[in-house]
């Protein structure tokens, strides 16, 4: 016959003694984290203590505790970490009074009282939400990647530059990630043919002319976790070959855009480039190898896509390398100058053009250009402005870009670590998470993906030292 937990309790002791074998209960083996232990073997001491007490009158000298863990692992289940032990039950006056409370402990003053446990955190909804979005990502690390730094992902500021197809998707696998900040910065309003494939945004975000989408998506992200700390910017991007000048106000507008663009890159870790065109590429990638920021570029053809990190320039001599507090992707290192000629080889052992490139020798996306960014949308008509790609795509290099940002965290040298290629799939990864590659280059035609890495362009319209190290952004821009 099975006691359950609740009958014991409500046992008196003067009813009929109990006679049993065992006293079984169950745990899980899978979790590691010292603060679980310890909050469950407090709770079976507490059912233990319960029991014993209610049972006292059943002249039983020793209790047989099964304590039964049921574990699957890699596949394998098992229940050889059950625990099997004997409780020895002291001699106890009989009183006719069964006592309901146990668990008195000494408190500081020394005195016996009961232990007060404040559980307000546990009823709002909104700390329960973030407790099973950490739990989640804890998994990851106590199962299967023990080396695995969650606080440098959960600390990193995002800035998403694009709240777009690829915008809403890099969003959503942060979130999933933990980051707790993330930016928005996009001068569109949501139209119908949104929704569809932007999963931030719904139909009732089209009404009216359509919502603004950094701000709806801000909104969205609210109501998916309370705790996320997002923000909007309805702001433009001046884009070389798009001119600013045909009056005083679009130019003191576009000056503007430029300052609160530069404030924004400086104060996040890092900058994602989600937008449409490849003109609009080219200023932030300006301001952040100037500000020594990791960015992150994702850009979508019919049925290929391109994810990359932009080489991570290494200050001068003269300065020192931002320290991890300053930066969740600087280097512990900087024993060489920005100015060094790009087109150099590594000084990598065994590394060449193509293979074992060090971080701040990696190329931009601008790099491999023959022709300097200018109004791509010039002459087209308005079908062929817009990017037209298979609907599953801008998920896979949304997902790949976060993925690519994360490894990148996990590895020691940062935004500085030697890029990874094809031909190291069969290596010892670098990190705990795998490769860390230069670029991802997706084929969904045949379902397979390259991973090439280019030098830096000492002559780059974009990283090159002659471009990013000139004083004011805003003046450069208007030259071009």
């Amino acid at each position: 016959k099975l006691l359950t937990y609740s009958y014991l309790l409500n046992l008196s002791y003067k009813d009929k003694p109990l006679h049993f074998n065992f006293l079984c209960f169950t745990t899980c083996s899978c979790a590691t984290e010292k603060s679980l232990i310890i909050f469950r073997c407090y709770c079976v001491e507490e059912y233990i203590s319960d029991v014993l007490v209610c049972v006292r009158g059943s002249k039983l000298d020793v209790v047989e505790v099964l304590c039964f863990r049921d574990r699957t692992l890699q596949g394998n289940r098992s229940i050889q970490h059950s625990v099997l032990f004997q409780v020895k039950l002291p001699e106890l006056p009989n009183n006719s009074v069964c006592l309901k409370s146990v668990g008195w402990e000494k408190n500081p003053k020394g005195a016996m009282g009961p232990r007060m446990v404040n559980l307000s955190e546990c009823m709002d909804p909104k700390r329960l939400a973030e407790s099973s979005v950490d739990l989640n990502l804890k998994l990851m690390r106590w199962r299967l990647v023990p080396s695995l730094d969650l606080d440098k992902v959960v600390n990193t500021k995002c800035l998403l530059l694009g709240a777009g197809t690829l915008g809403c998707n890099v969003a959503r696998t942060l979130m999933g990630w933990g980051v707790r900040h993330i930016t928005f910065v996009d001068n569109a309003k949501i139209s119908y043919s949104n929704p569809v494939r932007q999963p931030l945004y719904e139909f009732e975000d089209c009404l009216g002319g359509g919502k603004s989408k950094a701000t709806a998506a801000v909104d969205r992200l609210t109501k998916i976790f309370p705790g996320v700390s997002a923000e909007g910017y309805n702001m433009s991007i001046p884009m070389p070959g798009h001119p600013v000048n045909f009056s005083q106000a679009t130019l003191s507008q576009a000056q503007k855009d430029v300052v609160q663009l530069e404030k924004l890159i400086s104060e996040h870790d890092v900058v994602f480039l989600l937008m449409d065109t490849r003109e609009s590429r080219w200023l932030p990638t300006v301001i952040a190898a100037s500000k020594r920021k990791l960015v992150v570029n994702a850009a979508l053809g019919f049925d290929t896509f391109v994810v990359m990190r932009h080489g991570l320039k290494k200050p001068p001599v003269s300065q020192s390398v931002p320290t991890a507090t300053d930066s969740s992707t600087s280097c512990s290192s900087a024993s060489s100058s920005s100015s060094t000629p790009a087109g150099a080889a590594p000084g990598v052992p065994g590394s060449s053009l193509f293979s074992n490139i060090p971080g701040h020798k990696l190329g931009c996306y601008f790099c491999n250009d023959v022709v300097a960014p200018g109004d791509s949308t010039r002459d087209r008509t308005l079908d062929q402005q817009c990017t037209v790609s298979r609907p599953g795509l801008a998920m896979i290099a949304g997902a790949l870009a976060v993925e690519l940002m994360v490894s990148i965290l996990q590895h020691s040298e940062g935004g500085y670590a030697v890029a990874s290629s094809s031909d190291d799939r069969m290596n010892e990864p670098p990190t705990s998470l795998g490769l860390v590659p230069h670029q991802i280059r997706g084929f969904l035609s045949r379902f397979d993906n390259v991973l090439p890495a280019s030098l830096a362009f000492d002559k780059c319209t974009a990283c090159s030292p002659v471009v990013s190290g000139t004083v004011g952004i805003f003046l450069l821009l208007l030259k071009l």
